[in-house]
């Protein structure tokens, strides 16, 4: 298998800094999708597949045509929804949901690149400072003693 420094033999990524990258350039332009950087060759060769079937079609040049039918397909042409499912399909190729090579099954995965983690954990702690919705346990015309009472069977 390729190593830093050296050509890979999957189409559409190379080795930077011990990582695995992927981009394709769209077709008849000459801007590219970046897909993604990734542990291992085959899931950034997973990623680079799922974007050539994308903007290419079932005539693409892909790294694993026997998986071409299992690869999620993208929502639509925008660069976006690939690189989305691009993501997807790296992550089933580290699960084993792909045909991957075995020796790359107890490799480092960055799931900080592989799936934007931070961000999400920003999201996550911006959600956590709304305020919770205001709860009402009685209503203005019913005594504590008639609320209570509904719940005597519980802990009798």
């Amino acid at each position: 298998m390729a190593t830093s420094g050296q050509h890979s033999v999957y189409k559409g990524i190379r080795c930077r800094n011990g990582k695995w990258v992927s981009e394709i350039r769209e077709p008849r332009k000459t801007t590219r999708i970046w897909l993604g950087t990734y542990a291992t060759p085959e899931m950034a060769a997973a990623a680079y597949d799922v974007a050539a079937l994308a903007l290419k079609g079932r005539d693409a040049m892909v790294n694993f045509p026997d998986s071409a039918h299992l690869y999620p397909i993208p929502a639509s042409r925008s660069a976006s929804d690939i690189q989305a499912a691009a993501y997807a399909a790296a992550a089933k190729m580290k699960s084993g949901n792909l045909p991957e090579n075995e020796d790359s099954l107890n490799e480092f995965v960055d799931e900080e690149a592989l799936f934007d983690m931070p961000k999400l954990l920003v999201e996550m702690a911006h959600g956590m400072l709304v305020s919770p919705p205001h709860l009402k346990l009685a209503s203005d015309e019913e005594s504590p003693d008639d609320y209570y009472s509904r719940f005597d069977g519980l802990w009798s």
